[in-house]
């Protein structure tokens, strides 16, 4: 059993670590793993069909401890601790449950906001819109949170908003100088996924590879050109449970503004959003012409993926990763083609 301290309206945790009200589920999951020799037995729960309509809960069966995690924004919401018969109370009287939560009312409160104690350096997005032009997206707009720098305590620190923008065609210094440094940096082995070739076997084999900026705080991944070092590609993850890269990002709040492809529509917009679900999102810009590309994904070429294949749609240079519960897996954004070819679905990576 752990020795916890509990803070009213607060945390609960120790001298090593502690489970704030507003921390980010991945955060929460971090340290269970680095403590996985003391905290043992942790279960996953969510709804599979229904992800947005139950909370997600992390159960320390072995410690009577249930962090329960906003299904939409994936805080730490009001959470409560059970069996706690050696909990000590100064008049002797025995304790079946505790909640611990901000507020006035436990029926009333929500998850608050991200305490700064838990921006540890990074900078997270509140949210990102996805710019258009005439022809389709055209880059990203972020609306991104980070904890004041400057001289003094971190409990004297302010929050921080500011709004950067990124677009197709940016070079790789542009996006460092708008966006930081990323988590890390991925080479491509291999280029599954042309869609912009009319030919793509019969490309040559590039001598170098494409790379990705991974940056996990933002939910979003940027894919730069091999030989122009310019974007080509934005990647938009939803982090919803059930995902085979669950939990590997937080959760990108994006809104994409839609062509409608209805009639009497013309010239109206619709919003795709981290919410929406494939068949709505069908109904808006009508059905994929091709049939979709199956993607099975997995840590080695001997081992399954247990949640499962998804599904990718490509509309409007846009590729939609589709779960088999019709929630949107991650959004893949393409910049124009070039001249002299035409968009083309692949196999994915």
């Amino acid at each position: 059993m752990l020795d916890l301290e509990v803070v009213p309206e607060r945390s609960l945790g120790n001298e090593q670590w502690e489970f704030t009200l507003g921390m980010p589920l991945a955060q929460a999951v971090a340290i269970l793993q680095k403590h996985c020799r003391i905290i043992k037995n942790v279960q996953v729960l969510y709804s599979e069909q229904s992800p947005l309509s139950h909370d997600l809960i992390l159960n320390l069966t072995q410690d009577g401890i249930k962090l329960m995690f906003d299904a939409f924004n994936q805080r730490l919401k009001p959470n409560f601790a059970h069996g706690l018969a050696s909990l000590q109370i100064p008049h002797g009287a025995t304790v079946k449950r505790m909640y611990i939560y901000s507020g006035n009312s436990l029926q009333d409160t929500k998850a608050p906001m991200m305490p700064l104690s838990c921006f540890l350096g990074n900078v997270y997005a509140e949210s990102v819109d996805v710019l258009r032009d005439g022809t389709g997206p055209a880059g990203l707009r972020l609306r991104l949170l980070a904890a004041g720098c400057g001289p003094g305590l971190l409990a004297d620190a302010k929050m921080r908003v500011f709004e950067r923008s990124v677009y197709f065609g940016d070079s790789c210094q542009d996006v460092l100088s708008m966006l930081g440094s990323p988590h890390k940096v991925f080479y491509k082995s291999e280029d599954k996924m042309k869609i912009h070739s009319p030919s793509p076997h019969k490309q040559v084999p590039s001598k170098c590879n494409d790379y990705f900026f991974n940056y996990f705080t933002l939910g979003v991944d940027i894919l730069f050109d091999a030989n122009t070092h310019k974007v080509k590609k934005f990647v938009l993850h939803t982090n919803y449970p059930g995902h085979y890269n669950f939990n590997i990002y937080h959760r990108c709040e994006f809104k994409i503004p839609l062509a409608i492809k209805k009639e009497n529509a013309d010239g109206q917009t619709e919003t795709c959003t981290t919410y929406s679900k494939w068949d709505n999102i069908q109904e808006l810009l009508g059905h994929p012409v091709e049939k979709p590309v199956v993607l099975h994904r997995s840590s080695s070429p001997n081992n399954t993926n247990p949640f499962g294949s998804t599904f990718c749609f490509g509309l409007q240079r846009m590729i939609f990763e589709v779960m088999q519960n019709n929630h949107i897996a991650s959004v893949t954004l393409y910049g124009p083609p070039r001249p002299g070819s035409h968009l083309r679905t692949a196999e994915l990576p």
